[in-house]
């Protein structure tokens, strides 16, 4: 998929205000891993995951994406009423129905014209919205358009530490939810435009998604838990990401790891970027991480670290800058971005 016309007019995100240490939730658990003999410092030591963020108690997932929407429309000064599509990516959601987005523009009090839907595909689905609302811009259906997600993993790792303090938690059941403990929170919005609107000079090029949908069940999720095959997880996604990296290189004119000035990866741990990275010989100092103080966000991850190291000036003005994700599936999706 190639766009002519899409440009980012602006991205903004919002960190919830509890930082929980790896050593804290390990405490939490202590009397298993003894039993279990399972030495403490592992979940930091395996993951390279110091801390993650969690939401106050109450705040759902609409609440931290309308945080972030807030923001991303002060930021580019845009009237909301130009606003033709809002479209919700988290994997979170407040409820089954109604549709988390339509809860957030409702809260926005966004007109009535503007269209507003859920797309959900594990950690993709941001990209996944991105793709969405780009082809009613080049299609010149709606002038502007917004992608959030809100991410909340509180319940989760919650649930999951009081499972893993049970007398009866077994090593397996360790393996199993170990993924879990990596997850963090965050939210983030994209506002998108056609670039005769764009104030930006930054410019999607395009997507390429490959699927491997044998693996669909190696991380499955509930609102209370995951279950997740790490070790198969990790190595049939960098498998996936690798063929998906040789789609992309057919498909974009400036996809290669000599013209790519900046990686930003969806990321879950340090073990699977080194495995990706290894895999992709891609140059590891150009890749932007953020894993270690916050986690695995979910789908807001990949949006919150472009939005970070566009804050740090890692890139300039018509650098080449390649987003990579990989989503429970399992599914794999590169972007290509002009900065």
């Amino acid at each position: 998929m190639l766009f002519k016309h899409l440009a980012i007019e602006a991205l903004a995100y919002e960190l919830p205000p509890q930082r929980v240490t790896s050593s804290y939730i390990e405490a939490q658990i202590a009397p298993t891993m003894e039993r279990l003999r399972i030495p403490q410092g592992m979940v930091e030591s395996l993951t390279g995951i110091h801390e993650r963020r969690f939401w106050e108690l109450g705040v759902m997932p609409s609440d931290a994406a309308t945080l972030a929407a807030r923001r991303v429309i002060a930021n580019s000064g845009i009237d909301p009423q130009e606003i033709g599509c809002i479209i919700n990516t988290s994997v979170s959601k407040d409820y089954l129905e109604p549709s988390t987005a339509s809860l957030i523009h409702g809260n926005l009090q966004l007109p009535p014209h503007c269209r507003n839907y859920d797309l959900s595909n594990a950690c993709l689905g941001f990209m996944d919205g991105i793709c969405h609302i780009g082809l009613m811009i080049e299609a010149r259906l709606i002038k502007y358009g917004l992608v959030v997600a809100g991410e909340g993993s509180r319940l989760v790792v919650e649930s999951t530490i009081n499972r893993l303090q049970s007398p009866e938690a077994t090593m397996q059941m360790f393996h199993n939810n170990f993924a879990t403990l990596t997850l963090g929170s965050g939210a983030v919005a994209m506002l998108l435009c056609h670039h005769d609107h764009a104030t930006t000079a930054h410019r999607i090029n395009g997507a390429v998604t490959l699927a491997a949908t044998e693996y669909n069940r190696l991380c499955i999720g509930q609102p209370d838990q995951m279950t997740t095959d790490a070790s198969a997880l990790m190595a049939a996604g960098t498998r996936l990401a690798a063929a998906t990296w040789q789609l992309a290189e057919q498909t974009f004119t400036h996809w290669s790891d000599d013209q790519i000035t900046v990686y930003v990866p969806h990321q879950v741990s340090a073990r699977n970027m080194q495995a990706v990275s290894k895999s992709l010989n891609l140059t590891p100092a150009k890749l932007h991480l953020n894993f270690p103080k916050l986690g695995n966000i979910g789908a807001a991850a990949l949006p919150i670290t472009l939005a970070m190291a566009a804050e740090t000036g890692r890139m300039q003005t018509n650098d080449q800058v390649a987003l990579l994700g990989i989503g429970s599936g399992l599914n794999c999706a590169m972007m290509s971005v002009t900065w």
